[in-house]
């Protein structure tokens, strides 16, 4: 499956707060990956018959849905725990079932690099008269935490109090190519979506 990365997901810099003896422009970066939802993965639709993409053969919908995660560091490597939620619909009501969805969680290294994926499953189950079912499910990714931390010389550079009046006192650190690359080779995310295969995939992006 085509991994369509979504430019949301790359790990921010955050600002921190502007104090009297703090440098204004001084940036804090957590080597935590950003984790969130692949685009056109998060949702899966199943259809009856199977090969039709009519909607009145819709038979099951779902969504990827309340993400969640934590980091921690674990000897040289840092470990993303992500939660979420698997929430369905069917069309009919009658009689209990069980649905089974792959799902896959995706390790991404500068925006648009494919480190590692793993596939699973997520299991709902429908009573009998329910339109509706969840499931939850977690993902757990780890990272080298040697290719999540920046250089010194780069991180120097980013926390070097300016001050006013100063030539590049006005100048975002990331303007600076060498800088910007070096920030963008430490940043990782973790991509959840259903493993939808290319007619799937073709639906989500057309709809």
């Amino acid at each position: 499956m085509r991994l369509v990365l979504l430019p949301v997901l790359l790990a921010p810099l955050i600002l921190a707060g502007c104090g009297l003896n703090r440098n204004p422009l001084r940036v804090e970066r957590s080597a935590c990956p950003a984790v969130g939802v692949l685009e056109y993965a998060g949702e899966a639709t199943l259809f009856s018959p199977a090969g039709s993409r009519d909607a009145d053969a819709i038979d099951v919908t779902a969504a990827i849905t309340n993400v969640r995660s934590t980091c921690f560091e674990q000897s040289d490597t840092i470990v993303s725990n992500a939660t979420y939620e698997v929430v369905a619909t069917r069309m009919q009501a009658a009689g209990a079932r069980t649905v089974t969805l792959p799902v896959f969680s995706a390790v991404v290294r500068g925006g648009d690099r494919l480190l590692s994926k793993d596939i699973g499953s997520v299991t709902l189950q429908f009573a009998d008269g329910a339109l509706t079912a969840s499931a939850q499910s977690s993902a757990q990714s780890s990272i080298a935490r040697s290719a999540a931390t920046l250089p010194d010389d780069i991180n120097r550079e980013i926390d070097r109090r300016r001050k006013p009046g100063d030539p590049d006192a006005a100048i975002d650190p990331l303007a600076r190519p060498e800088v910007r690359n070096a920030v963008r080779e430490a940043t990782f995310e973790v991509l959840l979506g259903f493993n939808l295969d290319e007619p799937a995939l073709a639906y989500n992006v057309a709809k």
